[in-house]
């Protein structure tokens, strides 16, 4: 169902963005990788090509998701070389690792610029191409911490669980359009999350966490997504650890969790 369609993946130098593409071009889809470092992109371009994609079907187009006064010509370039656009995959974000009393409210409006404000305005600008070819799917990588909040991810909490919120209405307001919406919640993730986390002055964080550092396969997390891709699931929970668990804990026994992550503190 991949074939020929036209993906534009944000936060796609590395992570679950580069394992989604990596996906994706061994799919036969045609892949438009945006984050800021346009080295790293290009080295994942080069994978996609080996994972079996053609070279003219991944495109490189560096993208600051809170730059929103660019998005209307990178949204134009894709449908320029492509001709339109199917999935937006929402991808890119930043974390954090500090207490609140510590953090200073420059790195929560930074949290709030990357991991909500622009995935909203991305998503506003390719919007009205989807609505009016009457078909396309959009998607946001949220988080476990999207639904739970956890000691240390203060602002990092605030913000999935905002653009949980900001999904779940768009989904209900496009479902008559043809759009599909889908939330994706990863819980511990091999991924370099960790080490780009802001700490409460604004600077890298710098260390893998113990919990990521033993968490799932990031090829095999993409796999999982593209499966709830391919079933049409709206919300699609992908993690193997007591975090996914707590998903479940947090609708039936929310004061269990509560206390269970106090202990975490």
């Amino acid at each position: 169902m991949f074939k020929d369609q036209v993906v534009w993946i944000t936060g796609g130098s590395s992570g679950i963005g580069e394992a989604l593409a990596l996906e994706f071009a061994a799919a036969g889809s045609r892949i438009v990788l945006s984050a800021r470092r346009e080295k790293e992109l290009n080295r994942v371009r080069e994978r996609c090509i080996e994972a079996g994609g053609g070279a003219d079907d991944v495109l490189v187009l560096p993208l600051d998701v809170t730059d929103h006064d660019a998005m209307p010509a990178a949204v134009q370039k894709v449908v320029n070389v492509f001709g339109r656009i199917d999935l937006l995959i929402n991808n890119a974000g930043i974390s954090q690792r500090s207490l609140c009393v510590d953090t200073d409210m420059s790195v929560y409006r930074k949290l709030f610029e990357i991991d909500v404000l622009g995935q909203i305005a991305l998503t506003k600008a390719v919007l009205p191409g989807l609505l009016e070819q009457g078909s396309g799917h959009i998607a946001i990588t949220s988080s476990v911490a999207g639904k739970i909040g956890v000691p240390k991810r203060t602002g990092y909490c605030a913000a999935k669980h905002a653009v949980m919120g900001f999904y779940d209405a768009l989904r209900a307001e496009m479902a008559p359009r043809g759009i599909r919406v889908t939330t994706i919640t990863p819980g511990f993730i091999r991924t370099n999350i960790s080490v780009n986390a802001l700490k409460g002055d604004g600077s890298e964080f710098g260390e893998v966490d113990g919990d990521i550092a033993g968490g799932m396969d990031v090829t095999r997390c993409a796999r999982v997504i593209m499966d709830g891709f391919r079933k049409g699931t709206p919300e699609i929970a992908v993690g193997e650890g007591m975090e996914m668990k707590a998903l479940w804990l947090k609708r039936f026994f929310p004061a269990a969790v509560f206390k269970k992550v106090e202990k975490m503190a």
